[in-house]
């Protein structure tokens, strides 16, 4: 009867240290995590600047027509056009970008805990590393700190227009229908509040929405 003489010399060469094998996953996990969050900061600014650039080139045209026709029958019939549909695609878009900043949002809680791994197996790195308490660590990388960060994202630029162009398009739906003479006096007594309560409808949805995803008791 031969004795088990323990593992081969071969079997001790393909042996990984389980902790360097762990931290080879981790700094993986990490760098796939910040592209992912680099690719979701980047889809935002995409469909922000194509929704801006269509609503720019949209009141150009409307201010051609306008100064062509004299803001006459043309000059509604091509804005009763042109405004619902810019707001169909501000709310559209306003709705991805929310998406995407959710999406943003679970990257940088992942990579945050990844980071809170780097300081627990190695608290040498601390001083070196901006290293803040458990609680901080989203906030500290601009993620909803206060209810009023709604206004500061992309999705809440994107609500601000989308209100202004749904007050504008009831308004000249108010401006067509009325006289002449008070159709500038009814069109902004009607539009102001319509954009703003969608502005406020808006921004609670979202509210709504990032509080879902436990974003804002963090």
């Amino acid at each position: 009867m031969v004795a088990d003489s323990g593992p081969s010399s071969d079997d001790r060469e393909t042996r990984v240290d389980p902790l360097a094998a762990a931290v080879t996953f981790i700094t993986t996990e990490h760098f796939t995590l910040q592209g992912a969050r680099a690719a979701t900061i980047a889809e935002s600014t995409g469909r922000a600047t194509m929704f801006l650039t269509s609503v720019s080139g949209g009141l150009v045209a409307l201010g051609l027509v306008a100064t062509a026709s004299r803001v006459g029958t043309a000059f509604y019939a091509f804005g009763l056009a042109l405004l619902p549909t810019l707001m169909l695609i501000g709310l559209v878009t306003f709705e991805r970008v929310l998406q995407s900043g959710i999406e943003d949002y679970g990257y940088a809680r992942r990579i945050a805990l990844l980071r809170s791994y780097y300081f627990e197996k190695a608290p040498e790195l601390t001083p070196y590393l901006l290293s803040v308490p458990p609680s901080e660590r989203l906030h500290v990388q601009g993620l909803w700190a206060s209810r009023a960060q709604g206004l500061r994202t992309v999705a809440g630029m994107i609500g601000v227009i989308t209100a202004v162009l749904a007050g504008s398009t009831v308004g000249l739906i108010v401006a067509a229908a009325s006289e002449r003479s008070l159709a500038l006096a009814l069109a902004l007594a009607v539009a102001i509040p319509v954009a703003v309560g969608v502005l406020i409808g808006l921004l609670q949805y979202e509210h709504v929405v990032w509080r879902r995803t436990g974003a804002l008791d963090t």
